[in-house]
Parts: C-alpha cells; sequence; structure tokens
C-alpha cells in the first residue's frame, strides 16, 4: 500500500479520515478546510459517538465540500495516546476503507500530541494501516474477487511534508518486507518446500545480499548430522543456506548473525503429530522466513551494518528411511545426540546451523528465531511476546528495547543448570528433550545452549507468535511475519554505523 502526501487536503480521493478526542473538540483540518459545523451536527445527531479510541463516526459533509464522505475517528484521552495506539488507529482505518471498497483516502493529521511530531504520528499510523491491509490471496480463482484488499494508497494531509516523507518511506520498505515474510510463512508445504525456499533467499543476490548454499551433498561431507538425520524422511533435498549483507567498508567489526529454524512442513516424523490442525506445521518454519525477510529488509534500505543470517531449511517426515526414536547421531559440533523424540527436531538443525555460524563468521552475537515449542505458547500464550532465552545480559536488554519499540515483543525466560540436567542422556552426550513433561521451552534453549560457544547469544522461541488465528486491530488472520521489525531495529538501534 502506497503512502503520498498531498498540499490540500481536496488533492486526492474523495474518502476523508479526520480524528477528535474524547473531549469532542473539534480542531480544524489542515489548510483552513473548516468541517467544524458538520462535525458539530454529526456529533449532535449520534451521542453514543463519545471520540473514545477508535470509534468511527461517518458523514456526509454539507454544501459543496471536497469529499463525498468523511469518516471522523475517537482518538481517546490525548495524553494516552501511544506508538500502538496509533498504528491501531491505522489498522481501524484499513478495516473501515476496505469494508466501504475504497481504494484511497486522505488522512488529516488535525491533532499535536506532546511524544510525537506530526512526522511521527503520521508514519505510525501509516504502518498500522499498512499492516493491516496484508492479506494472502494468491490460491484464491473463483473466489478472488470476493478476498481481495481494495485500498491502494493512503494519502496525507500535513505540514512538515520532508520530515514525513522519509518516515513514510522508511515504513513502506519495512512493511513490504514484513509482508514478503507473511507470504513465505502462509504459503502450503506442497509450494513452499527446503528447494523453493532456498531459491526465495538466493534471489536476494539481486540486492547485493552474498549467498552460499550448502546441499546435502556438502552438508555429508562436512558432518551436519544433525540436520540431516531430520531430512532424512522425506523426499525433499535440505539446505542451509546462509545470506551475508556487508554495508559498510570496512570489515574490522565481526557480524552479528540472526539464524532461523525452516522446517516448512513438520509432521513429527516417526513421533508423528496428531492430525488435527497439522496443516499449521506449514508454519515451523516462521524462524527462518523472518531471518529470510529481515535481510532482505536490510540489504534494501542499505543498512551500514554487516550482518549475516542462516537458515536451515528440512521437511520432516516419516518414511522408511526416517530417524527413529533411539538413534544416536554426531551433530556437526562433535557431540553426540540421542534422539529421543523425533518431533523435536527444530533444536537438531538449529544446533549444526549455530556450529556452522559460530565457526565460518565468528559473529559479535548470534540470535536464533525459532518456532520450537508449545510448551513456550503455555507459558506466555499467543501473539503477545516471543520467549528469549539469554547468555547476555547486554544482548538482552538490546532485544527487550527493541521489542517494546518495534512491537515485535520479547520476554526474558530462564537458563538454569536445573534445566540443563534433564537432557544428560545415558547413552550419548546429550538427549533431544528433557527428562519430564513440565518446562519443555527451557530445556529446549539448554539443548541449543550446549552448541554455544563464548559468543553473546540469544534464542527467541516464537511458537506463539508466527501465526494469529484470530487477528487484531493491525494484524490480519494468519502469518504476522513476527521478528522481522525486531531484527530491523534492533540493527538500527545498536549495531549499525551512524
Amino acid at each position: 500500500m502506497k503512502a503520498n502526501l498531498v498540499n490540500s487536503i481536496k488533492a486526492k480521493g474523495n474518502q476523508a479520515v479526520m480524528f477528535i478526542d474524547e473531549s469532542l473538540k473539534f480542531q480544524a483540518p489542515l489548510y483552513k478546510y473548516n468541517y467544524a459545523a458538520d462535525v458539530k451536527k454529526a456529533l449532535t445527531a449520534n451521542p453514543q459517538f463519545k471520540g473514545k479510541k477508535g470509534q468511527i463516526l461517518s458523514f456526509m459533509p454539507s454544501g459543496s465540500a471536497e469529499f463525498e464522505n468523511v469518516i471522523l475517528m475517537g482518538l481517546g484521552k490525548l495524553d494516552e495516546l501511544c506508538a500502538a495506539g496509533l498504528k491501531s488507529l491505522g489498522g481501524k482505518i484499513s478495516a473501515a476503507m476496505n469494508a466501504q471498497e475504497r481504494a484511497s483516502a486522505t488522512v488529516s493529521v488535525n491533532f499535536k500530541l506532546k511524544k510525537f511530531s506530526e512526522a511521527e504520528i503520521a508514519a505510525h499510523i501509516y504502518k498500522g494501516c499498512a499492516l493491516k491491509n496484508y492479506k494472502f490471496v494468491e490460491y484464491f480463482v473463483a473466489k478472488k474477487d470476493d478476498n481481495k484488499v481494495s485500498l491502494k494508497e493512503l494519502n496525507f494531509c500535513l505540514d512538515n511534508e520532508k520530515a514525513a516523507k522519509d518516515m513514510l518511506e522508511s515504513v513502506e520498505i519495512i512493511v513490504r518486507n514484513v509482508n514478503f515474510t507473511k507470504d513465505l510463512v502462509s504459503k502450503p508445504g506442497n509450494v513452499l518446500y527446503p528447494e523453493t525456499f532456498m531459491k526465495e533467499c538466493k534471489a536476494l543476490a539481486k540486492l547485493g545480499v552474498k549467498i552460499t548454499m550448502l546441499d546435502e551433498k556438502k552438508m555429508k561431507k562436512m558432518g551436519m548430522n544433525a540436520l540431516l538425520a531430520v531430512a532424512q524422511g522425506s523426499e525433499k533435498e535440505p539446505y542451509l543456506v546462509a545470506m551475508e549483507w556487508i554495508g559498510v567498508k570496512s570489515k574490522s567489526k565481526a557480524p552479528i548473525a540472526f539464524v532461523g529454524k525452516g522446517v516448512t512442513f513438520d509432521s513429527g516424523g516417526i513421533s508423528i503429530k496428531p492430525s488435527a490442525n497439522m496443516g499449521d506445521m506449514k508454519y515451523d518454519m516462521g524462524g527462518a522466513g523472518a531471518v529470510t525477510g529481515a535481510m532482505r529488509l536490510l540489504a534494501e534500505r542499505k543498512a551500514k551494518v554487516h550482518v549475516v543470517g542462516v537458515v536451515a531449511l528440512v521437511e520432516n517426515m516419516p518414511s522408511g528411511n526416517a530417524q527413529r526414536p533411539g538413534d544416536v547421531i554426531t551433530s556437526y559440533s562433535g557431540q553426540t545426540i540421542e534422539v529421543d523424540n523425533t518431533d523435536a527436531e527444530g533444536r537438531l538443525i538449529l544446533c549444526d546451523a549455530l556450529t556452522y555460524t559460530q565457526q565460518t563468521y565468528k559473529p559479535r552475537a548470534i540470535i536464533d528465531l525459532a518456532t520450537l515449542t508449545g510448551a513456550i505458547v503455555v507459558a506466555l500464550g499467543e501473539n503477545y511476546c516471543a520467549g528469549m532465552f539469554s547468555n547476555d545480559d547486554t544482548l538482552s536488554d538490546q532485544l527487550y528495547q527493541a521489542g517494546k519499540k518495534s512491537g515485535d515483543k520479547v520476554w526474558r525466560m530462564p537458563l538454569d543448570e536445573f534445566y540443563d540436567k534433564q537432557i544428560n542422556s545415558e547413552i550419548a552426550d546429550i538427549k533431544n528433550v528433557g527428562s519430564g513433561r513440565g518446562a519443555g521451552s527451557a530445556t529446549a534453549a539448554q539443548f541449543l545452549y550446549r552448541f554455544i560457544d563464548k559468543t553473546p547469544w540469544a534464542h527467541l522461541d516464537i511458537a506463539g507468535m508466527a501465526w494469529d488465528k484470530s487477528g487484531s486491530d493491525t494484524q490480519t488472520k494468519g502469518a504476522t511475519g513476527f521478528g522481522v521489525m525486531l531484527l530491523n531495529k534492533l540493527v538500527m538501534e545498536y549495531y549499525e554505523e551512524k
């Protein structure tokens, strides 16, 4: 969805959006187009409208007005309005415009906030609107018209056009790559599988990203047996892809690294999942999707940073060739693993990917993202925040702050010897599940921690965040693209050269 700046409120579109707070004192829109009389008349005729946040009142202006219709949207209490609230208002604009099948709307930023500039207000509203405006429609044919998104552009009328232009362009790049990730996560397993995902990664070379691809033959020669063990039950060949963006002239500083779990479909293997909702396991590559989207975003905006994104791409299927519960495999690090449950496969592919990333790129910090455990959903719920496990307080704080600012929230969870003891095996160095049913997300994190050297590291369990079953003001049902905005904000705030 395109964002435009217009120098007159009547320049584009036949639908206007204006705002009013709970005081119901209407501030005239910019450029002296005063709808105060019409607003007063509409408020009198609709006493149920109180200016509460997100309330909508639609009216037709009188006389020879510039617009055939005006939406008056409530702001609530101005001193309580935050970035999330502004994004929510944008999402409501998208919902209203699409319900009316309108392609364009003009928004008048006719209010002021102490916390945000006029340009920042417009940017937050646009972000919420653009995120909500996403819909995955690729496989509709007969019903395509019934499921299309009609809103194509949002026009902003405000004073400081230069500042707003830069901010809106920045938001447009972010949303485009969040939506790219949503597309990846939404695609079914027969369309997006390791080879086709690998090709999506390789396409980033057009943006200047250096691509290194390891196929099954190369990984077998290197000894990535944990990753290969997960893939061996499927006819689809596995891949490990490294995407390197070098946006700085000097490589004197080690890169920051992102690692993503890319199980393009997870049946559970021999430890097969229940059939109910198994189709949802197409999004078990949400971590790899986020890493790929973040790398694409950093390259598009030409971020001044050295970053590596590594994704491990497999399909976990049962067959006569699949790994069995009780198998012992030797990981790329040399540690042996007892496979107690083949449905605990994400940590097996990640441990080899983490070892490869550390040995090859020697990063100054490493962050992995994975739809790893249902246990994290039990602990933190769905679609609020991801679980964060880390060996480094500074990195943890950076991620927490980046999460608050980006909206992709994280919450720190414990790493402890208590959980580590639960993954000791009696016949190998480590086993891939804990000894009891409790703390499944913590024992999974401890498993990954066994493969981390002294590098600052954080593991983000995004199992409750990659897919939204109900939707929200700024999110349609389905893939969320979680992680893209988080990683981008982390880089911007803490690792990018100014």
